[in-house]
């Protein structure tokens, strides 16, 4: 069955800058008619115009010409009488008069009607527009009601907008200079549940405004945990000294999610989704967001939207969240990780005053990462790399590449390398147990990691060293990894780090940290089939036992941990996602069973993180039960995957 957006938390606006010709009403009415049609055939039907849309900001005394204001109001009932048949919610920018005060104000016509008027409170003189000279402050106002189109109608700062069956999304208004106010009017509409702010604006231009513009509205969506659209006059309104270019920005909890060309003269239209479930759930989990207490008090205000039925959200939807689409970000984020872990172990064996570290290398991504991270550590304590004790460890599974790229990759790092087969040894604890070694279930591939753990820990007593375990954050979200097997460690240096991310660090070091034959083999280690190894390799030497096979794509289990843990969302909404990122990548019913067997394994698992050793927190997702995920290891998934069912 189609479902709209709005169930899914979405809600679609948009930030026009119109076409405007300063004193003419009518003009400018029908330009915000035309941008209102143009927005419904986008299914838009929440739009923002900027301040004194309606006149042009820059009108200077003929503001106090009654006839421009006058022709104003005027327009105003019109624009409404259009929006009753569009079911369209529109805020324009107009100068209304009130108990002989005259305002600039944020009129909101909502399916006919005039649902609330906010006044601006914060005028500056600087740069050649004084607000003053002709417009009252919200602080000046007498009244909580303006006569307007035949009644009298909210007026004030205090009023906010509720979206008629979406409770969730409300929306207030600043103006302009509000925005740069020491206290802006929307940390107190934050604090009382506003989801999403507008600001009617006439922003000039000069050399470097557009970027501290577009800075100052991020920062303001980031700390309210909100949206903020954001709608600024065009080049119709430059006079004199004044250019304005109709910079239109759409905001969301820190992040922008679109922004307009600007200095065109002809109308733009900025839309975005906003996702105001996901602001909720942030909100929810931010303590000092919750006990904040607005300092005034609201009036609220319904308002109708109808829901967009069956579209794909209008927004980036990042199918890899902890991986930078561009290549200069995403080094610099693995730049970043490749530093915390490195410090993080030095600081570890500073404390506990070891000089030795040991590590199981296989040949694999993780364990490959931990090696290069452990170096990173070792010279910045001007520690000796023979120090760090590399042991390979085949087994029944071990191919030749993974083993030659381990033992290569170690003589060429300078760091001490040793093999220890397990077969003998695994083989006499098949005996041991009355074990058939023919029968490859989990017994089979289990003795062989614990046997492994069993040899890193007992030599770690020998040397007095540190076990540096290799598992990453993915494998410990799935519970991928034998209890008491690669599952324990002295220190976990990859435990907060995804595998889809862990293959872009080695790639990272063997284009920056590392180059000649070292970058040669981290290339072909990147290139290598993600395996635990536990299975005999086919006929051709080939790795036969291949991780994704078993439990899914990670690109997929990345995704979903990350919209699981960080977003909180509910498996429906990650299902939804992940069908649009990953269309034509993978099909429906895989992605479906994939993100089944992701819940299945993530609830049935916890008792692996609870017992988890200590390891390096490096981004905004972290399963340490000790400072970040916080669940018990017998809860219930029925209610999660029930929603997955075929």
């Amino acid at each position: 069955m189609a479902q709209s957006l709005t169930h899914y938390g979405f809600l679609r606006i948009g930030c026009v800058s119109p076409e405007l010709k300063v004193g003419d009403p009518v003009f400018n009415a029908d330009r915000i008619i035309e941008a209102v049609d143009k927005a419904i055939e986008q299914k838009c039907r929440l739009l923002c115009f900027p301040e004194l849309s309606l006149t042009g900001l820059t009108c200077g005394d003929l503001f106090f010409q009654n006839e421009l204001l006058e022709r104003t109001r005027n327009e105003i009932e019109r624009i409404a009488r259009y929006t009753a048949g569009t079911n369209s919610t529109i805020i324009i920018g107009a100068p209304l008069k009130q108990s002989g005060r005259l305002f600039d104000c944020a009129v909101v016509v909502s399916d006919g009607g005039i649902a609330g008027v906010v006044p601006k409170t914060f005028f500056s003189d600087s740069h050649g527009f004084c607000g003053k000279r002709w417009f009252s402050s919200e602080n000046d106002r007498v009244s909580d009601e303006i006569f307007i189109k035949n009644k009298n109608v909210p007026f004030g700062s205090d009023l906010l907008f509720e979206i008629d069956g979406f409770h969730e999304a409300v929306f207030g208004v600043e103006m302009s200079e509000d925005l740069w106010a020491l206290k802006p009017p929307s940390l107190d509409m934050a604090a009382s549940g506003t989801t999403l702010v507008f600001n009617l604006s006439a922003s000039t231009e000069y050399l470097g405004k557009n970027v501290y513009r577009r800075n100052l509205v991020l920062s303001q969506s980031g700390r309210c945990i909100a949206a903020y659209a954001y709608s600024s006059s065009g080049p119709g309104e430059s006079t004199t000294d004044a250019v304005f270019s109709g910079h239109c920005i759409i905001a969301e909890n820190g992040r922008l999610l679109e922004e307009s060309e600007r200095f065109h003269f002809k109308t733009t239209l900025t839309i975005s989704d906003i996702d105001i479930q996901k602001l909720t759930l942030r909100r929810i989990r931010n303590n000092s967001f919750s006990s904040t207490k607005p300092a005034r008090t609201f009036r609220r205000i319904v308002v109708k939207i109808p829901d967009i039925i069956d579209e794909k959200p209008i927004r980036f939807i990042n199918p890899y969240p902890f991986v930078p689409q561009e290549k200069s970000a995403r080094d610099e984020v693995c730049k970043e990780i490749f530093s915390i872990q490195s410090v993080a172990l030095a600081k570890r064996l500073i404390h506990i005053n070891c000089s030795k570290v040991i590590i199981g290398i296989s040949g694999g991504l993780d364990s490959t990462l931990t090696l290069l991270a452990t170096v990173k550590a070792f010279k910045k304590l001007e520690l000796k790399p023979r120090n760090i004790l590399c042991y390979s460890m085949p087994g029944f599974g071990t191919s030749e590449q993974t083993k030659s790229n381990a033992s290569q990759l170690c003589k060429l790092l300078g760091v001490s390398f040793e093999t220890i087969p397990i077969d003998d040894a695994v083989n006499q604890h098949f005996k041991d147990i009355k074990h058939d070694p023919n029968v490859k279930n989990i017994v089979y591939e289990n003795a062989q990691a614990r046997e492994r753990t069993q040899i890193l820990m007992d030599i770690a007593n020998n040397y007095n060293g540190l076990v540096v375990g290799t598992g990453d954050l993915s494998e410990l979200a799935l519970g991928w990894c034998t209890f008491n097997g690669d599952h324990i460690s002295m220190y976990g240096i990859n435990s907060g780090v995804p595998k889809t991310l862990i293959r872009h660090i080695v790639e990272y070091c063997a284009e920056e940290e590392y180059s000649g034959e070292i970058s040669k083999i981290l290339i072909d280690i990147i290139n290598t089939p993600i395996s635990p190894e536990l299975l005999p390799p086919a006929s051709d030497g080939a790795i036969s036992q291949q991780t994704e096979m078993e439990i899914g794509p990670y690109n997929l289990n990345d995704f979903f941990i990350y919209n699981c843990i960080r977003e909180q969302f509910p498996p429906e909404k990650i299902l939804f996602l992940a069908e649009i990122v990953f269309d034509g990548i993978y099909d429906k019913i895989k992605i479906k069973q994939t993100l089944r067997e992701f819940y299945r394994r993530f609830f049935a698992n916890q008792f692996k993180r609870s017992c988890s050793p200590d390891g390096v927190k490096v981004g905004t997702v972290s399963l340490s039960p000790r400072t970040d995920w916080h669940m018990p290891s017998d809860a219930n998934v029925d209610i999660w995957i029930s929603e997955l069912k075929d």
